[in-house]
């Protein structure tokens, strides 16, 4: 006699959704959200209001993108607000200096990196948590801000150049926008076809197996946080030429923000398991809430109240009910 107690067989179609439950949940909220904002707001759909979101999420999106590869390890930085607000304010001093603006971004760029690489040395090389490391690298890096700047902002004047990477528009899109998505393309394709993306999630498994095939799995660990520096510079870039100035108090809570967007789009915690595709629709969800929460003239005192519960309730969703594995058929037990 033929008995079936173990649900094996899968269907296509709910294969398809075990398999992409993460990605799916959250492009389902994400849907509601844009829904929800569009019947409660007359102004959420303009196409002003729509380059201004996609503007405004760009340096987010950039920094998940890099976040995304170092939770993948297993890992969080928990510096990028402040290292942010550090090359934020270090950019406009030098280009107050009269220093060539292109100069100025290679720079940048360069400082997140050795930035970066240097906390990843720590955690990677000396074995001291991630939590450890970006937690003093949030308050050293925020503390060299605010003495640079005495705690003033420095304005940015005369440099068109620079301004049109924070303020410019190419075909019609705002070009942070167009660099936020360039950032995640090349996120994207990291991952999903690079001997690089492999070994990171292959570390992020399991740092010991990686290292006992072969793998440089410290120089794998220290290289993400190299890649979030580098990110933070350019998100750095993007914020001193929209707004014209540098600040100390630039980015603040902005490590919540891209943590937050990383998670929601279902990126694993524990390191291992997560996608890019999931984090542009994090960052997406969490750039609309707060643009709609304002657009429906809710109290910026309690605007970060609903958003926190909004993502609670978005990330239980994902975790308790859209990672069912749904499966049908049997195993046959004689």
């Amino acid at each position: 006699m033929t008995v079936y107690t173990e649900r094996t067989k899968g269907h296509p179609f709910a294969d398809f959704l075990g398999e992409h439950a993460q990605v799916l949940s959250i492009a389902f909220f994400f849907v509601v959200c844009v829904v929800f904002f569009s019947l409660m707001t007359t102004t959420f759909f303009s196409v002003g209001n729509v380059l201004n979101i996609v503007r405004q999420a760009a340096p987010i999106l950039v920094v998940a993108i890099a976040m995304t590869l170092v939770i993948l390890t297993g890992g969080i930085d928990l510096s990028v607000g402040s290292m942010v607000a550090l090359i934020n304010a270090i950019a406009a001093i030098v280009l107050a200096l009269g220093v060539p603006w292109p100069l100025v971004i290679i720079a940048m760029l360069v400082l997140g990196g050795v930035i970066g690489l240097m906390q990843g040395w720590f955690v990677s090389y000396q074995g001291i948590p991630a939590f450890i490391v970006t937690l003093a690298g949030l308050s050293i890096l925020r503390g060299f801000a605010l003495y640079l700047t005495q705690g003033y902002s420095i304005p940015i004047r005369d440099v068109p150049g620079f301004f049109f990477i924070g303020r410019g528009e190419l075909f019609g899109m705002p070009f942070p926008a167009i660099l936020g998505i360039l950032v995640a393309i090349a996120g994207f394709v990291v991952i999903s076809v690079t001997k690089y993306g492999r070994q990171v999630v292959a570390v992020g498994s399991n740092l010991e197996a990686a290292r006992r095939v072969g793998m440089p799995a410290k120089w794998i660990v220290a290289s993400v946080y190299m890649v979030s520096g580098f990110a933070c510079a350019l998100a750095a870039i993007l914020i001193s030429a929209r707004l014209g100035s540098g600040s100390s108090n630039a980015a603040v809570g902005f490590e919540l923000q891209v943590i937050a967007a990383v998670v929601l789009g279902g990126t694993s915690l524990m390191g291992g398991r997560g996608t890019m595709i999931g984090t542009v629709l994090g960052t997406l969800t969490i750039a609309v809430i707060g643009n709609g929460l304002i657009l429906m003239h809710i109290s910026p005192f309690f605007t970060q109240i609903v958003t926190g519960a909004i993502i609670l309730l978005a990330i239980w969703l994902n975790t308790r009910i859209f990672t069912t594995n749904f499966r049908f058929g049997g195993k046959k037990r004689n």
